[in-house]
C-alpha cells in the first residue's frame, strides 16, 4: 500500500516537473537580449526617400472542394482536399480572421510587403506594411535582426499590418481547429525575408525627395461602419505624397485610414489583400472606367497604413458601397464590391492630392521616439494558447509580454504607432462609462490622444510592431453580466483582448513617447 502510494506520488511529481519544464520553455523570452529604446532627431534638411514592394503571395499550396459551401473545411461533411504532392496530408494555407478551418481555395489578388525608407542627416527610418492580419512582436524583432545584418545604418524599422482577413495565419489562432496552430513555418520565414528584401530595396532606392501632406476628414465616412457603441470613427483620410526632388515624379504615397480590410467577409476563401488592393492599384495606375481612364494615377508605390479599427470599424455586408462612376450600389460581399470600394477610395485620394494649394516641402526635420513596453496578459484563453503552442509568444515576466509603442515626426506630420486595434474613442474622444460595465469608473484614457499629438497632420497606425488584439477603454470593459447597451452576451472585443489594463497602459505610454518626441526638438 505504502509502496504503491510512493510510486503514485513519484509519477505525479515527475508529471508536475515535466509540466513546469514545458511551461518554462513555452513561455521563455524569445529575445531576452533585445530592448527598443530610441530617441533620435535631425534638424530640417533635405530628406532622402526610397520605396519598394515585394510580393508575399503564397504559392504551391493545396486547394480543396467546399461541398456544402460553408467556407469551412469539414471532411465529415464531404469536403475534400486535392493532394497535389501525394503525401496524404492537406498542405493548406489557413486564412486568418473570422473562424478556424478556412483554407484558401485560390488567389484573388496579391499580398505585398510595401516599404518606405527615410533618411535625414544621420537619422534613418524604415516603414514596412504587410498584407497580413497581424505580426507579433517576437517576429518583428526577428525580422529586424535580419535587416540589421545587411543594413546596420537603419536606426529604426516599423513593421505594420493592414489587418486583412483573407491572408495566411501568422498569429496561430486560425488553423484547422482551435487546438492546432495555423502558421506555416516556411511561409513565416518567407514573409520575414520578404520584409527584409522590401526594406533593403527601399533603402537602396533612396534619393532626394520633396513631400506633400493632405487630409480629407469627411468623405470616407460612408465606406465604414461601427458595430459597437459609442459610435466613434477614425474615418479621416491622411495622405503623404513623396516626390522625386529632381523630376517631381511620385516615389510613393502613404494612405492612412481606419477600417477592417474584410469587405469580402467570412464566406471568402480566396487569398486577397481586400480593399487595399484596388485602392493602391488605382492610386498608382489610375482608375479605368469602360475603355477610358477616369482618373490618371500618380505612380510610385502606394502604402495603406491602417488606423484605429477597434469597436469594430468594418464594411460589413449590411453596408452598401456605391461605384462613384457608374452609380451602381453593391451590398453583397464580392470582388465587385471591392472594386467599387477601391474606386471610391482612390477617387477621393487622387482628388485630394491634386489640390493646387498643397505645400511642397523641400526640407523637413525628422525625429523618432520608440520604446519597448510590457503588457499584462490577463486573458486566460490567450495564456492557454501560449502554453499549448497555438501562440508562439515569449513572456518577459509573470503574465507579461513585450510590446512596443512609437512616434516619429516629419516636418508638419506626426506618426503614432500602437500594437493593436485601438478603439477610436481613445484616439478621438468620446469614451463612455455605460451601465453594466465591469468597472464602475470614469474614463481613464483621457485626454484623447489627438489632443496631445502635435503637428498639422496626424497619421495614426494600429497593428504596428505587434498584434495584441483589441485595445478596449477600461470604463467600457464588459465581460460579466449585466452587459452594456442591452447586449445579451459579452461583446466581441473583450474576447480578443489581453485584458482591461491594456488600454490605460498603452494610452499612458503613447503620451510618454509624444512628450519625449517634443523634447527632442528643443
Amino acid at each position: 500500500m505504502r509502496k504503491g502510494l510512493l510510486i503514485f506520488l513519484g509519477i505525479v511529481l515527475v508529471l508536475l516537473v515535466a509540466i513546469l519544464v514545458y511551461a518554462g520553455y513555452q513561455f521563455r523570452d524569445r529575445h531576452s537580449d533585445y530592448q527598443t529604446d530610441i530617441s533620435l532627431y535631425s534638424p530640417a534638411a533635405t530628406v532622402q526617400a526610397g520605396f519598394s514592394k515585394v510580393d508575399l503571395t503564397p504559392t504551391d499550396f493545396e486547394t480543396w472542394e467546399d461541398v456544402d459551401g460553408d467556407s469551412k473545411y469539414d471532411p465529415e461533411k464531404g469536403d475534400r482536399f486535392i493532394d497535389a504532392n501525394g503525401n496524404g496530408e492537406f498542405d493548406a494555407v489557413w486564412l486568418a480572421g473570422f473562424h478556424n478551418s478556412r483554407p484558401a481555395q485560390s488567389v484573388l489578388d496579391k499580398l505585398w510587403a510595401r516599404a518606405m525608407v527615410l533618411e535625414s542627416g544621420d537619422v534613418s527610418l524604415a516603414l514596412c506594411v504587410i498584407d497580413m492580419i497581424g505580426f507579433g512582436n517576437d517576429e518583428v524583432i526577428a525580422t529586424r535582426k535580419l535587416i540589421q545584418e545587411k543594413y546596420p545604418e537603419l536606426d529604426y524599422v516599423v513593421i505594420s499590418s493592414t489587418h486583412v482577413h483573407s491572408a495566411p495565419d501568422l498569429m496561430g489562432m486560425w488553423g484547422p481547429s482551435e487546438y492546432v496552430r495555423g502558421v506555416n513555418p516556411e511561409y513565416m520565414t518567407a514573409v520575414q525575408e520578404g520584409i527584409a528584401k522590401a526594406v533593403g530595396e527601399a533603402y537602396t532606392a533612396r534619393k532626394p525627395a520633396h513631400f506633400k501632406f493632405a487630409q480629407e476628414p469627411d468623405r470616407l465616412g460612408d465606406l465604414v461602419g461601427d458595430t459597437r457603441p459609442p459610435f466613434v470613427f477614425d474615418e479621416g483620410l491622411q495622405l503623404m505624397q513623396v516626390l522625386d526632388a529632381q523630376t517631381g515624379s511620385t516615389l510613393g504615397t502613404i494612405l492612412n485610414w481606419g477600417n477592417h480590410p474584410e469587405t469580402l467577409w467570412l464566406e471568402n476563401i480566396q487569398i486577397s489583400s481586400d480593399f487595399a488592393d484596388p485602392w493602391r492599384n488605382f492610386v498608382e495606375a489610375g482608375i479605368p472606367v469602360a475603355d477610358t481612364l477616369a482618373e490618371p494615377g500618380i505612380g510610385g508605390v502606394a502604402i495603406f497604413l491602417n488606423g484605429a479599427v477597434g469597436g469594430l470599424m468594418t464594411t460589413a455586408p449590411d453596408l452598401a458601397v456605391v461605384d462613384p462612376y457608374t452609380g451602381v450600389s453593391y451590398q453583397k460581399q464580392a470582388p465587385d464590391k471591392l472594386l467599387a470600394q477601391g474606386k471610391a477610395l482612390a477617387k477621393i485620394t487622387l482628388e485630394t492630392l491634386r489640390d493646387s494649394s498643397l505645400v511642397v516641402h523641400s526640407t523637413l526635420d525628422l525625429g523618432i521616439r520608440a520604446k519597448s513596453i510590457s503588457l499584462q496578459m490577463d486573458n486566460s484563453l490567450f495564456q492557454l494558447a501560449a502554453f499549448v503552442g497555438i501562440f508562439d509568444r515569449g513572456f518577459v515576466g509573470w503574465k507579461q509580454i513585450r510590446s512596443e509603442v512609437a512616434s516619429w515626426n516629419l516636418g508638419p506630420a506626426t506618426f503614432v504607432h500602437v500594437p493593436g486595434e485601438l478603439y477610436p474613442e481613445i484616439l478621438h474622444g468620446g469614451i463612455e462609462s455605460p451601465a453594466g460595465a465591469d468597472f464602475n469608473m470614469k474614463p481613464v484614457e483621457v485626454p484623447a490622444l489627438m489632443e496631445k499629438i502635435p503637428g498639422q497632420y496626424v497619421f495614426f497606425s494600429g497593428m504596428s510592431n505587434d498584434m495584441i488584439g483589441y485595445i478596449v477603454p477600461k470604463s467600457q470593459w464588459d465581460v460579466s453580466p449585466p452587459f452594456t447597451y442591452n447586449y445579451k452576451e459579452r461583446p466581441y472585443g473583450e474576447i480578443n483582448s489581453l485584458g482591461p489594463e491594456t488600454a490605460p497602459k498603452i494610452h499612458g505610454e503613447v503620451l510618454g513617447v509624444l512628450k519625449d518626441l517634443q523634447k527632442l526638438k528643443k
